[in-house]
């Protein structure tokens, strides 16, 4: 939402704009309605959306402090609110990442809190669309249809180069129902997160930050954390057995238990308008860039309304465009040193850069600016994110900082908290074994993040024409000598960080964490050499070929392969004997559509419950075919025996178990062993009735001779296949890290 919503009226059956000066949505009590207990419409407030503003005027967005300010609600907290002083996750900071920790916490039933030092939710600005992979995250929660339908869904790009096309072509293009980026702001996000937690009775308790904690070698509940009001100075103790640090770059749990944040700080500042513009480029409303060889680069997104997000490359050297204006127009400039201070840099000043760039074509304001930043890019990663204990953990900003070049930092963060909150769940719970299940969370995500420098870097310098070199953060020997200073050092591969170090603020001794392998995904380099980045038309368009053939589909999230743990165990290779699927272990799992009934078809996430379940997921073919059926039957026994691992770790509360076979649903009557999958094992049995180009047993790869088995983990990815007869295989992959109910 880029500005207070005008109003409007329903009327005639159809949304139709009213005076400016109406307010429909005021309710109040009149003289025929004098019920004390009768709803009345709670006072709003009309907040500034930015620091700075332009000729046209001041912009503002409407909110109501009781929705969305927690604990801040001026008419006292509700009810229902009884927060503990022990739960099972303590979530600091009420940012996107720490909101999607707390979502999925919710729906496994886990305790948690979650503080914030913020007097509200984010009001303007920041991240601002979504991908594929976020939306088919959050709708196992049930909320991505809201995300999706706020803004524009971006399925152009067009790109530019000293003032000629470059490129306009459809883009964002994937497997995924979503299938492009959806623009959404970061507040919008924040306030439906936080309207669902209250669905779950829980608050984001407003300007409370960790003043210290310490993690204390046993007890259930071993995390020992002060939380102190920053408005009235009180402090509270809560004990958790887990602490997730979603508190940002500046992360103070990451500096408490000294874990480097590797990387660079770039030279390259964009200066960031949300805006309507008046222009004569003719894709001002499609996705793109707009380069100049001389004077840097210019990203658009369009937003909702007819709002448009402009990134502006800054030049604020002294010898740069913004330099000579002000020196041009104040002759005291100079004398004052001549240095561009960037906290000064002025909308109207970032405006004339952009005409620079944009040349020849112009732009102008024609609206109130809805947010205004300047912002120097930093590209970093967190040596780990977990603490040696695995007690304390890092999500988003606070394990890792980017470009923006293909919207990874608020998607990055759904993935962490997808990740880590299941594992947190079960081991909270006593489900699964913390000493194995938890060390997976930092192997996986680090890797992801590390591969999001690399790729969003190199388009980076692509549009701004840089030649700083991408970090290189894939190195541990090499990222463990340049901290030796600092007392750490890395152990190879492994992925934790020094041992007897002792933390300024908990007070307790980090070790190594564990010697799970770092696995490095091949990343193809597709930049140009650092000192001569693409520039002629020809050029640009080689480097924009072989980039978005390499990673196009990481751009969308769906390409993210996971390396190999006890959660993702190494893939067999194909060789001459069949497999029982062609998918690997440790990536997205495919979402074919399906046919649920005679009367309703869907995809196959449709059919799966949110974390922490596991997914099993069975492919019979015709469910004609002898051997087929013999290798089912002997999955069928095993699951419903007393001692198979379905039993031994909770059944149908850890399990749900998916049949997919190449009939008609009118077809499927009178089968005494279908009837015994969904009867003893609650199986929902779907209808594989696209044509073989395109079912789920062709997008899957399945054995139609002998039937295959995919278990999906509760985030979504892969976990292990096999064939149904080898129930020992797949019990064995869940006694590598469950523990029996």
């Amino acid at each position: 939402m880029a500005r207070a919503l005008p109003p409007h009226t329903w009327e005639n059956g159809f949304k139709k704009p009213i005076h400016a000066s109406a307010t429909p949505w005021v309710w109040k009590n009149d003289e025929q309605d004098d019920d004390p207990h009768s709803f009345v419409t709670p006072p709003s407030k009309e907040l500034l959306t930015s620091t700075a503003h332009n000729r046209v005027g001041i912009n503002v967005i409407r909110t109501w402090p009781t929705l969305f300010d927690g604990t801040n609600n001026p008419h006292g907290t509700p009810d229902w609110w009884k927060p503990s002083d022990e739960v099972d996750v303590l979530i600091v900071g009420a940012g996107p990442s720490g909101l999607e920790v707390a979502l999925s916490l919710a729906r496994q039933g886990v305790s948690f809190r979650i503080i914030d030092k913020a007097p509200t939710p984010l009001i303007a600005g920041r991240a601002d669309g979504v991908q594929p992979r976020f939306l088919e995250t959050v709708a196992t929660w049930g909320l991505a249809s809201e995300i999706a339908e706020e803004g524009p869904l971006i399925e152009r790009t067009a790109i530019y180069l000293d003032g000629k096309k470059l490129l306009f072509n459809r883009s964002h293009q994937c497997d995924s129902r979503y299938r492009g980026l959806h623009i959404i702001t970061q507040g919008q996000i924040e306030r439906i997160f936080i309207r669902d937690l209250a669905r779950h009775k829980s608050l984001v308790e407003r300007e409370r930050i960790l003043s210290k904690y310490t993690v204390e070698s046993q007890g259930e509940y071993p995390v020992r954390a002060t939380v102190k009001n920053e408005r009235t100075g009180q402090e509270d103790i809560v004990r958790a057995k887990y602490l997730v640090g979603s508190d940002g770059a500046a992360s103070s749990i990451r500096k408490s238990l000294s874990i480097p944040f590797d990387g660079v700080s770039t030279d390259i500042y964009w200066g960031i308008m949300d805006c309507v513009f008046e222009t004569d480029y003719p894709h001002a409303w499609v996705f793109g860039s707009v380069i100049s060889s001389k004077h840097g680069g210019c990203v658009i997104i369009p937003r909702e309304d007819g709002y448009i997000r402009l990134y502006t490359q800054l030049d604020v050297s002294q010898t740069g465009p913004i330099a000579a204006a002000r020196q041009q127009s104040d002759a005291s400039f100079a004398e004052a040193g001549g240095r561009v201070e960037i906290e000064t840099v002025t909308p109207e000043e970032v405006l004339e850069q952009a005409n620079r760039i944009f040349a020849p074509y112009k732009l102008k304001f024609a609206a109130p600016l809805s947010w205004f930043a300047i912002w120097k890019i930093s590209e970093r990663v967190a040596r780990s994110y977990s603490s040696h204990d695995n007690r304390v953990h890092l999500v988003g900003d606070a394990a890792h900082v980017h470009s923006v070049m293909g919207a990874f930092g608020l998607n990055a963060s759904i993935l962490d908290a997808a990740n880590l909150a299941w594992k947190l769940g079960l081991a909270a719970k006593n489900l699964a074994d913390p000493q194995a299940l938890l060390p997976t969370y930092s192997l996986e995500r680090r890797e992801h993040a590390v591969r999001v420098i690399e790729v969003s870097g190199a388009y980076l310098r692509f549009v701004t024409g840089s030649a700083m070199p991408v970090p290189n953060l894939r190195n541990f020997d090499a990222l463990g000598s340049s901290s030796k200073a600092s007392g750490h050092q890395t152990n190879g591969h492994t992925n934790g960080h020094t041992s007897g170090h002792t933390n300024g603020v908990n007070g307790h001794s980090s070790d190594a964490n564990g010697d799970s392998k770092q696995v490095h995904l091949h990343v193809e380099s597709t930049s140009a050499s650092a000192d001569s980045p693409p520039r002629t038309q020809e050029d640009a368009l080689n480097f924009l070929a072989k980039f978005f053939q390499a990673h196009g589909q990481f751009l969308l999230g769906v390409d993210c392969p996971y390396a190999t743990s006890p959660i993702a165990p190494q893939t067999a290779p194909l060789l001459s004997s069949p497999a029982p699927v062609k998918v690997n272990n440790g990536v997205r799992a495919p979402n074919p559509r399906l046919c649920f009934s005679d009367n309703q078809t869907g995809y196959l996430y449709d059919l799966f419950e949110g974390p922490p379940k596991f997914h099993i997921l069975v492919f019979g073919s015709s469910f004609r075919g002898e051997q087929v059926r013999n290798n089912i039957a002997k999955l069928s026994s095993v699951l419903s025996s007393k001692t198979g691992f379905w039993t031994r770790y909770g059944g149908q509360d850890r399990f749900t178990l998916t049949v997919v076979v190449k009939r008609m649903p009118f077809e499927a009557g009178d089968d005494a062993l279908l009837d015994d999958l969904t009867h003893k094992l609650g199986a929902k049995v779907v209808f594989d009735d696209r044509q073989p180009d395109e079912d789920a047993h062709t997008t899957y790869g399945a054995n139609h001779t002998k039937g295959g088995v995919v278990v999906i983990r509760p985030d979504l990815w892969v976990g292990v296949t096999a064939f149904p007869h080898e129930a020992e295989k797949i019990g064995g992959y869940f006694d590598g890290f469950l523990v029996p109910v």
